[in-house]
């Protein structure tokens, strides 16, 4: 008893002082929204509406809210805020299950679950049909069924990362990156992780990449009887593709890598400090949270992604909404983005504790200190032909996280290719959809 209410103490007390660090960001995003006003000669007066000031103060909290969480005193308040939250759960598991419960309860009482369920049948994702061609424990490896013969010879293996759902690769009709490469004639397979049960928190990065991604990327050369594939890889999936591609160099023909992060020590970015690029476990304790908690809650994973920007993920997307209510469309895009967003996997408690230690942490990957199993990744050990894609506005993996990849690997055949947008930009952006699945066909073809 002593313990659980020394814990709870010590959560409430860590709370406190971070809720005054959150007030601080406030008030100094009110200086800095009156100074941008200010100087640029903009009175709230003159504004078009109060939609536009939104805009204006959500540029301005989200930077300063990114500034201040990047300086060392924030980041180990906000490290010791974790810490106690994972530190009081296992005292009190049947108020936190009642904590829950009241918290699901209110999530689903609000306008979104609303829309979600009247339109239920209209905002299904993963749209493009497939099939099922190799299961091993939850993964799933998909063959896209092909809309018109192929114009290549060599199938291409999509990986994805392990946060999200892969679906956004496969939106929606018009707005899906598999259409658009099957449309052009090319092979396309893709790995569904699925979900991690209780059971699963064993699961290493050596069973996802030495067992999983190997045996996907064996099935698909003995169907189509190839020694070597292509290789799509997309965020930490592209992380994944270049472990792979460095110990089984044989098997891949072409590496694409997309918004894929190499150097995790860029200090600009701020998942990365939160992450313990600067300061270690004293800004995340990983070995303590997935000691206490197995593995990691993909709800956890998905508030911090929208604490990165607070005010536009959290607030003025919402207010934004407004506008779209009675365009039907506009609306079932929205929804959609909602439904593949808050699709969150768990995390595989093995597996995140080496992810985060050894790339977040001790940047390993560009070290060539990363041990897959009983096998060294060696960045330097890559020839073979990749094109690099980056959003240039991705606050999620910087471009000079992915531009780091030339300076590593000793292909002499390296290509860049950069769209002006965010992270999810790059899957959902009409320009981007338009442009990118033919520089990648126009980059294939003279590969094979």
């Amino acid at each position: 008893m002593f313990k659980s209410i020394d814990s709870w103490m010590n959560l409430l007390k860590a709370g406190f002082d971070y809720q005054l660090l959150l007030s601080d960001i406030w008030t100094g995003t009110f200086a800095e929204l009156h100074q941008e006003l200010r100087y640029s000669q903009i009175k709230v007066e003159s504004l078009e509406d109060w939609r536009q000031f939104i805009q204006i103060w959500s540029r301005v909290f989200d930077r300063e809210f990114a500034y201040k969480l990047r300086l060392e005193d924030a980041i180990l308040l906000q490290g010791k805020f974790l810490n106690t939250v994972v530190n009081y759960l296992p005292h009190q598991p049947q108020l936190s299950k009642e904590i829950v419960q009241i918290l699901e309860l209110l999530t689903k009482i609000n306008l979104i679950n609303i829309f979600n369920y009247l339109y239920k049948d209209k905002i299904q994702v993963g749209v493009t049909p497939k099939t099922e061609v190799y299961q091993e424990d939850k993964l799933v490896l998909y063959r896209f069924t092909p809309l018109q013969p192929s114009s290549l010879n060599i199938p291409m293996l999509i990986v994805y990362g392990l946060v999200n759902r892969p679906d956004i690769v496969d939106l929606q009709s018009g707005r899906s990156l598999v259409a658009h490469l099957l449309n052009l004639g090319i092979d396309v397979y893709l790995i569904d992780w699925g979900y991690p049960s209780e059971g699963d928190r064993w699961l290493t990065l050596d069973k996802y990449i030495n067992g999983y991604l190997n045996n996907c990327v064996d099935v698909i050369r003995d169907r189509h009887n190839l020694d070597e594939i292509n290789l799509l890889g997309i965020c930490q999936g592209g992380t994944f593709s270049l472990c792979y591609t460095s110990l089984y160099p044989e098997k891949v023909k072409n590496l694409i890598t997309m918004v894929t992060p190499v150097d995790f020590h860029i200090h600009e970015g701020l998942l990365n400090v939160w992450s313990g690029s600067s300061l270690g476990s004293q800004a995340l304790d990983v070995d303590l949270m997935v000691d206490t908690l197995g593995n990691i809650p993909g709800n956890f994973l998905n508030f911090v992604f929208i604490m990165l920007k607070p005010f536009q993920l959290g607030i003025q997307k919402y207010i934004d909404l407004l506008d779209i209510l009675e365009c039907e469309d506009k609306l079932l895009n929205f929804l959609r983005m909602e439904k593949w967003i808050f699709d969150n996997p768990d995390q595989a408690g093995e597996a995140f504790r080496q992810f985060m230690k050894d790339f977040y942490q001790g940047n390993k990957l560009i070290k060539g200190q990363v041990k897959i199993g009983n096998k060294q990744v060696d960045l330097g050990n890559i020839h073979i032909p990749i094109l690099n894609i980056y959003a240039e506005q991705d606050h999620l993996v910087l471009p000079a996280s992915s531009l780091a990849l030339e300076k590593y690997i000793a292909s002499v055949d390296y290509t860049v290719r950069s769209f002006p947008v965010g992270h999810i930009g790059m899957y959902v952006s009409s320009k981007v959809q338009k442009d990118l699945p033919s520089a990648i066909m126009n980059w294939l073809k003279v590969r094979t």
